[in-house]
């Protein structure tokens, strides 16, 4: 996933033009492949808090109108965005605070984060919020800070010991010294910092911009300008953080833990129990020589790719209605029985360990898991997971930038579903494929475009739910 951290000069207490500012931005980011886009502590309103203190309107709810071209742009290009505002009380008696929206990529709130640590005047206007900010994009877990939070280093200590990979911060910072401290930050907790920081002058005075990326060395990574007027575009500008390094693979301990209570949800067939679903004849040709069965004798569990979960395949027939007119889903692959996926897993392994001899087995573990889900928790073997592609009407393929199954070392990483340089119309048709199986509720493995799962471990991990609902079977 790209994230772009997003700076310009906000018009003090007009929220309509900060939001179309945004909208755009949000718009450009989407073009140059961001799948998530971060803006500055205030940046609604900017940070001018006598302003806010004398004007009620310019607290807003996450549901405020005024952030509609806000939303509107997240749909429409398949975007999250964070925006920071003067937020009205989230609980009846409460005061207001300064807010982070998390909006998902339909549009619809994710997340809301309320700055914890307040600063100077900001305690006599706004309450501190109590809980810590989190939430999963694009297999990617993310903390929330704003500003004089991140000088608080329990706060990025709590983030990393939650499994959180990427520390995002909108902040209000007049100096450069201060912007400087992140790297301190990033490399102290080893986590990936984003930085979007203020531009233009507010109450405090002028927001010295800089916004940016570290690694979790401590390396900058990407740096923008000091946001003056006198920068192009007046001021805007975006800087892009590739975090696809951080994504939680199959094989990281949190997926393992993930406890399972087992539903019981039948495997249906899905040429019988859904034929209104495309099915590719790419498995059933291989399954007689899929390493079941002898060469060229009918395999022990032919026919197994084309079985799903009950709950799964209800889930992608409400996908395939959700699609644009023209289009709809192929079936791939569904249930995969465990001896399969072992020699899957173990054959990748061996391609891996010839090619890079030096690599040590935990490494070797994690990279095959990048394409094959290690045995013991994938979620192919739960029935809970499905390879699917878009095709025409007329079941002709559409650009999706690799082919399915395509391998991180054959496409040069083009598979990974929020990869950069692809052509327009790939990402388009990703970002149509992810929309419509998203609102399903189904979720993605990163490193597979065409790869979504409901029910299994890593589907909890991403959703938060506490626990799978689906573990492995053997066939039947």
């Amino acid at each position: 996933m790209i994230i772009a951290a997003a700076q310009f000069p906000p018009v003090p207490g007009d929220i309509d033009a900060n939001a179309a500012r945004m909208a755009a931005l949000v718009t450009e980011a989407a073009a140059r492949g961001a799948g998530l886009v971060v803006f500055a502590e205030l940046a609604l309103t900017q940070y001018d808090l006598p302003a806010i203190a004398a004007d009620p309107r310019l607290t807003v709810a996450p549901d405020d109108p005024r952030l509609e071209p806000v939303r509107q742009a997240c749909r429409a290009a398949g975007v999250a965005a964070v925006v920071n505002a003067p937020g009205r009380a989230a609980a009846d008696g409460a005061g207001p605070t300064i807010a982070s929206f998390v909006l998902g990529p339909d549009g619809a709130l994710l997340t809301r984060y309320d700055k914890r640590h307040l600063f100077g005047a900001e305690k006599d206007l706004f309450v501190p919020g109590t809980a810590d900010g989190r939430f999963a994009l694009g297999g990617v877990r993310f903390a929330l800070a704003t500003c004089y939070d991140t000088g608080f280093p329990e706060v990025a200590a709590r983030a990393a010991a939650d499994g959180c990979r990427v520390f995002l911060a909108g902040s209000f910072h007049g100096s450069a010294d201060r912007v400087a401290r992140y790297a301190d930050l990033a490399a102290e907790h080893g986590l990936h910092v984003v930085l979007a920081n203020g531009a233009g002058v507010g109450s405090a005075g002028r927001g010295c911009g800089l916004s940016g990326a570290w690694l979790p060395t401590g390396e900058r990574e990407v740096a923008a300008g000091d946001g003056t007027r006198s920068a192009p575009d007046g001021g805007a500008e975006l800087v892009l953080s590739d975090v696809r390094e951080r994504i939680t693979l199959m094989a990281d301990p949190a997926v393992a833990a993930v406890p399972v209570k087992e539903c019981g949800e039948p495997l249906l067939d899905v040429r019988s129990a859904a034929p209104a679903l495309l099915v590719a004849d790419l498995k059933a040709e291989s399954d007689s020589t899929d390493g079941t069965g002898g060469e060229g004798d009918a395999a022990p569990d032919a026919g197994a790719y084309a079985r799903l979960r009950e709950g799964v395949l209800r889930r992608l027939l409400a996908a395939q209605a959700s699609l644009p007119d023209g289009l709809r889903l192929q079936f791939v692959e569904g249930y995969r029985p465990p001896a399969l996926q072992r020699h899957y897993f173990e054959e990748y392994t061996h391609e891996l360990r010839a090619a890079h001899p030096g690599w040590d087995a935990a490494r070797l573990h994690s990279a095959a898991s990048r394409y094959v889900s290690p045995p013991d928790i994938a979620p192919h073997s739960a029935g809970g997971a499905v390879d699917v592609t878009l095709v025409t009407a007329d079941g002709e393929e559409v650009d999706m930038g690799t082919p399915i199954n395509a391998s991180p070392e054959e496409s040069a990483g083009a598979c990974y579903t929020g990869a950069p340089g692809l052509s327009p119309a790939a990402r388009a048709n990703r970002r149509v494929l992810s929309a419509a199986l998203a609102a399903a509720g189904l979720v993605n493995y990163p490193t597979e475009w065409w790869h979504w799962s409901y029910g299994d471990r890593y589907w909890a991990l991403m959703t938060g739910a506490d626990h799978a609902l689906y573990g492995p079977k053997e066939p039947a």
